[in-house]
């Protein structure tokens, strides 16, 4: 099983060699259904979710890719139990205070995507002294969206512009595609070529809307705790497969 894993991955590194990809996108789905299954409380489904995170972080810095980004917490999230929002908190700031070294290592670059000002002081604070300290890696980026919503996200873009043509820094003919992916969060960072949803259901729940305009979907019934590399490595397998057409043909 171990070989065949090994040759999984190598398939991997060759496709990523040969740029075939270069951006994955998870939406990290299923950790309460897990839990649900498995009769435990949501906190564990969580906390197994952290798991497989750091496992499938550490397999694409090994494999090569380029830029992974994972959603984390989305705007509708805070309409959760205040406790189970507490614990996801919390498990956020335990997860940097416990990993970063091991990105570090890992020559992870990581940078925080979404809406900053309805965190804590605590987290913002971490998150821009994990930024800062990972900045100059040269292999993963790894985004990490917290507090993220596509459609905030281009209306922020939006009002940001509007706020330039306003003060006349900008015309109204200047406004284009090109122009506005500058004001997105992503802003210099390549749409994402595959995007993986775990869990099974059949949407993208507000996650990169604008960047997702071509990006292949890979669905998986797998509830994220239960996701594998091997899984992984099969997803990115399934993509280079595929015959992208751009909308041209």
């Amino acid at each position: 099983m171990a070989v065949k894993q090994q040759a999984l991955s190598d398939t991997v590194k060759e496709i990523i060699n040969q740029n075939k990809i270069k951006h994955v996108a998870i939406i990290m789905d299923g950790n309460r259904r897990w839990a649900l299954k498995n009769n435990l409380p949501k906190t564990a489904g969580h906390n197994s979710g952290r798991k497989t995170f750091k496992n499938i972080v550490k397999h694409s810095a090994r494999v090569g890719l380029q830029c992974l980004t994972t959603y984390a917490f989305s705007t509708e999230n805070w309409g959760r139990d205040k406790k189970e929002v507490n614990f996801l908190m919390n498990l956020l700031v335990e997860s940097l205070n416990n990993e970063i070294k091991e990105l570090i290592e890992n020559n992870v670059k990581l940078k925080f995507i979404g809406r900053k000002d309805r965190l804590s002081e605590k987290i913002v604070n971490m998150m821009h002294h994990s930024e800062k300290i990972t900045v100059n890696n040269t292999g993963l980026l790894l985004q990490v969206a917290i507090d993220y919503g596509a459609r905030f996200e281009i209306a922020e873009a939006v009002r940001k512009i509007a706020e330039k043509v306003k003060a006349n820094e900008l015309a109204v003919s200047d406004i284009d595609e090109e122009l506005l992916e500058t004001y997105l969060y992503t802003a210099s960072v390549p749409d994402p070529d595959l995007i993986i949803r775990t869990g099974g259901e059949h949407r993208l729940s507000n996650y990169l809307l604008w960047q997702a305009a071509y990006s292949e979907l890979y669905i998986t019934p797998t509830f994220w705790p239960e996701f594998t590399e091997e899984e992984f490595n099969h997803a990115i397998i399934d993509f280079s497969k595929r015959q992208r057409r751009w909308g041209k043909d």
